[in-house]
């Protein structure tokens, strides 16, 4: 991680006075004081502040219910933050894995690990995302076939210079579905559809991985150490 929030993480400080303390030569990494916030650094490195060894936190893993009408983001904007549900110390070192947009709601993982929220999301190491979505105009039998190949075979997606990956989904009613995709590309399920010509009016992510949302709308918990394994096979 950067070496301004493995200070962060290991302190109190905030990100401003880690770098101020980086500028001013009191941290050292390994034995070098470094001058830049932005260097990478280890847990295994030795790094010490004013001569005593920092120590990072245990790293936080939580599922968090999004409801309607917030916002994927450490700050409030044109609707409120998800963050404003957490009351948990040092959130602002926490990020999102896996934004949803402001009107989609459901399963939401917040961390302060970025390899675990690379690798959940990265579409290289196959972790499936299932999706509740409410359609527009109802299917029948054809259509919802025809949707089905298309979405197994890969839609190249205007603007994309590659085909999204297999997708699986399964018809719940006429206007309701389950998708499973492996990756996330910028509003990937509504282009899907609209590339289909039908249009989503209501989004849900219940699932990542093997970790299911079992919590109400604004609501949190921390993931249990079976879950947190679940979606990789190892952090290095």
């Amino acid at each position: 991680m950067r070496l301004d929030k493995f200070i962060c993480k290991s302190t109190e400080l905030t990100r401003a006075q880690a770098t101020s303390l980086i500028a001013a030569g009191k941290i050292a990494v390994n034995g070098e004081y470094p001058t830049l916030a932005s260097m990478q650094v280890h847990e295994n490195n030795c790094i010490t502040l004013n001569g005593e060894r920092l120590i990072a936190r245990p790293s936080r893993y939580i599922m968090l219910h999004k409801p309607a009408g917030t916002l994927c983001s450490n700050v409030d904007g044109d609707y409120p933050s998800v963050f404003n549900y957490l009351n948990l110390p040092n959130s602002s070192d926490m990020h999102i894995a896996g934004r949803l947009d402001a009107d989609t709601t459901g399963l939401v993982l917040i961390t302060d690990d970025g390899r675990w929220s690379f690798k959940v999301f990265n579409p290289q190491f196959v972790c499936e995302k299932i999706y509740r979505v409410d359609l527009r105009d109802p299917l029948d039998t054809d259509e919802f076939l025809r949707i089905q190949v298309r979405f197994a075979e890969g839609l190249l997606l205007p603007g994309e210079t590659a085909d999204t990956l297999a997708a699986s989904i399964h018809m719940l009613t006429p206007r309701q579905v389950l998708l499973s995709i492996s990756e996330g590309r910028y509003h990937q399920v509504k282009r899907m559809f609209a590339f289909m010509g039908n249009k989503v009016v209501g989004l849900h992510r219940q699932q990542v991985g093997a970790i299911s949302l079992d919590i109400a709308p604004g609501e949190w918990r921390h993931l249990t150490p079976t879950e947190v394994a679940s979606v990789f096979c190892d952090t290095d």
